[in-house]
């Protein structure tokens, strides 16, 4: 588990090369220093309240307490059996960090070349109390409203994702256009290079969320790699298929597509649903990101299409598939309620983004 959240850590140095590699030579240093912050700022900010607001005692289902692990009080080396038994609790809470760190980086793609820093990291704190903290804790925590309902998210589809791209999309909507509409990617080397540190540190993110070496993790880190394998094909193929050329690029954002898409489902799903994931993904974030380059959004990274729609695939699909509750299987409670927190989610998500 201390070498899983090492991988999810590297995970945000490497959107950085990702988001920096995309984006013109000029503003390269700055967009990557907006992900690359968070390290910083999310992690002073988790020991203070930001544990406890995800961990705490639930107030409501909705939130934690502020106080229960205030400046990781009471946080220490014995398993707390409500969240992870066999690890030490302090360990449980420095994994959670590492997804609270890069939830508002994967934001700032949408934003890219036009927000100061200082604006920024006021964001990211604002987001990372008022937005990531109630869906972590509705989703994740014993009593969260969410998973009472049976909600699944075995990784941070719903958390991570959807949050991410939902509020990438109130980003992009509430700052406007560009003054520069055209976009050469500044350094592809720069954006292979973060795929490969996030389809990396991607298994300890997904295997590491089983909290422990068990055969969940196994099958969670199998699904992870053909995911993304399947929907980095299918996006390239399916690009020469329509008369474009097969780009770097493209084989990229695929491969991350696949890896946003079977977050939530990793541990859930066997081997053959995990492809099908992939390919749908990659199959509906490509028609997305279509979609929003002949709309009025001028999400830069296309952040949007990526994470949250591939979020909200993922969501579904994993309503579909997860094994005995699934569609697939014959019953619908667990399908109708993941529909269900797909709506309050992306209500919440954008309009307090907005906000």
């Amino acid at each position: 588990m201390i070498v899983a959240s090492a991988f999810v850590l590297l995970m945000t140095p490497g959107l950085s090369f990702f988001y920096g590699g995309m984006i013109s030579k000029k503003h390269i240093i700055s967009t990557m220093l907006q992900s690359f912050v968070a390290l910083g700022v999310i992690s002073v900010l988790w020991v203070f309240v930001g544990f406890s607001l995800c961990f705490g005692e639930s107030i409501g289902g909705i939130i934690g307490n502020p106080f229960t692990y205030f400046n990781f009080h009471g946080v220490g080396s014995e398993p707390n059996p409500d969240f992870a038994e066999t690890i030490p609790f302090m360990l449980f809470a420095l994994f959670q960090l590492k997804f609270a760190i890069i939830t508002p980086a994967l934001i700032t793609g949408s934003m890219a070349s036009r927000i100061r820093l200082r604006s920024y990291i006021l964001f990211m704190v604002l987001f990372s109390l008022l937005i990531y903290s109630p869906l972590a804790h509705m989703t994740w925590h014993p009593d969260g409203l969410l998973r009472n309902w049976g909600v699944l998210d075995f990784a941070g589809g719903t958390v991570v994702h959807m949050s991410a791209g939902l509020a990438a999309l109130a980003g992009a909507v509430f700052l406007g256009k560009r003054k520069e509409q055209t976009l050469e990617h500044g350094n592809v080397p720069f954006v292979i290079l973060g795929t490969g540190l996030l389809w990396f540190g991607w298994f300890g993110f997904n295997a590491g969320s089983a909290l422990g070496a068990n055969a969940d993790a196994v099958i969670a880190f199998a699904n992870t790699n053909i995911a993304s394998a399947t929907a980095m094909i299918t996006w390239m193929f399916y690009e020469r298929m329509l008369g474009r050329k097969m780009s770097a690029v493209g084989a990229c954002v695929g491969a991350v597509v696949g890896l946003v898409a079977i977050t939530p489902a990793a541990g859930f799903v066997n081997i053959g649903q995990s492809m099908f994931i992939g390919f749908i993904a990659a199959l509906i974030c490509n028609w997305a990101i279509q979609w929003k380059n002949r709309s009025s959004i001028d999400d830069t990274l296309d952040v949007f299409p990526s994470h949250g729609v591939g979020g909200i695939v993922g969501m579904v699909l994993t309503g579909v598939f997860a094994k005995d509750v699934g569609l697939v299987y014959g019953e619908t409670t667990t399908f109708l309620y993941h529909l269900l927190a797909l709506v309050l989610t992306s209500v919440f998500a954008f309009g307090g983004s907005y906000l």
